[in-house]
């Protein structure tokens, strides 16, 4: 028995998702014809060539990012990267099954942390809180979490299903992995939250994206806005898939990354920063775009925002074919 008392979920009150003023609405999201910023890298037409050659080969085109890449309105791109093969994995953090969710099924995400932390109300929509059951059954019938979100929302009568990653992901025969941290994400503070379902789903989900990651020779990873999820889980999967390649006489080290971020890095982001710098410590630099390429890979960074740099990419791709 633990010594220590925990916090009885039961007491809390849930709200529905209709008394929450909601930051995002669905005029947020872009068609794949509306006008975006302006955005222009002379690597991004090699990244796109990358990508080309690498769906050809059938090596892995993966996508890792942010949950706020979703809130750049940019779905829509997202969607079409699937149905036209450039993308065959896409790795996300939880908050992006929430707002994949709940755009899906209100067509309207997002909450102001300084309005709501104020009065408790943070997080605590009863909606929302029906991904814990979903994330339930996943781990019951031996689904990864991702894949069990894109098959719920494929099936149901959202109003907005067609704006859902997670769904299009789901027809397409594409894995959407979510890599959750435990108390990351508004939907663990809710009483039907289950941990070890949780954990199972979110742990079948890692083992699908290192299997993924196994045909990563001749491919290319993209992340998009992920500064810790993305180059943490890709760093152990890449273990993972060197040690069994190397037992078999095989090699992961050809293949191409690409980081798309806001943060500037300065001088080249081929070379490893001191640690008396503090740019060393932004991980998608070391990690992506230094030690996981330095015997025979490739790498290029791009700085900007998302709204502008994916669909920029989308563009390159589309004209390629």
């Amino acid at each position: 028995m633990s010594h220590y008392e925990i916090f009885d979920r039961s007491r809390l009150e849930l709200k529905p998702l209709a008394e929450r003023r909601h930051d995002l609405q669905l005029d947020r999201w872009l068609g794949l014809d509306d006008p975006t910023p302006a955005f222009s890298h002379p690597d991004l037409p090699v990244v796109a060539g990358r990508i080309s050659q690498a769906r050809h080969a059938g090596r892995a085109r993966i996508l890792m990012m942010g949950a706020h890449v979703l809130r750049a309105g940019v779905n829509r791109h997202i969607i079409d990267l699937l149905k036209t093969g450039s993308v065959d994995h896409i790795a996300m953090n939880g908050a992006g099954a929430i707002h994949d969710y709940e755009l899906a099924r209100i067509g309207a995400t997002t909450e102001s942390v300084d309005r709501y932390i104020r009065t408790g109300e943070f997080g605590l929509w009863r909606e929302t809180g029906e991904l814990n059951d979903w994330i339930r059954e996943a781990a019951e019938l031996s689904l990864g979490l991702g894949e069990n979100v894109g098959r719920r929302i494929d099936a149901s009568a959202f109003p907005h299903r067609d704006l859902s990653v997670f769904a299009a992901a789901y027809r397409c025969r594409v894995p959407v992995t979510v890599h959750a941290g435990i108390g990351y994400d508004i939907i663990h503070e809710h009483p039907n939250c289950d941990g070890a379902a949780l954990g199972a789903a979110s742990y079948r989900d890692f083992l699908i994206f290192a299997r993924t990651v196994e045909r990563l020779e001749g491919g290319v990873l993209l992340n998009f806005g992920s500064a810790i999820m993305g180059p943490e889980v890709y760093l152990k999967a890449l273990a993972m898939a060197r040690n069994v390649a190397r037992q078999e006489g095989r090699s992961i080290r050809r293949f191409a990354t690409a980081v798309f971020d806001v943060a500037p890095i300065h001088g080249d982001h081929r070379q490893e920063l001191p640690k008396s710098d503090p740019g060393y410590y932004f991980r998608p630099h070391k990690t992506m775009l230094v030690r996981t390429v330095a015997d025979g890979g490739e790498s290029f960074y791009f700085c900007g925002d998302h709204r502008a740099t994916l669909p920029a990419l989308w563009r390159l791709l589309r004209e390629r074919g």
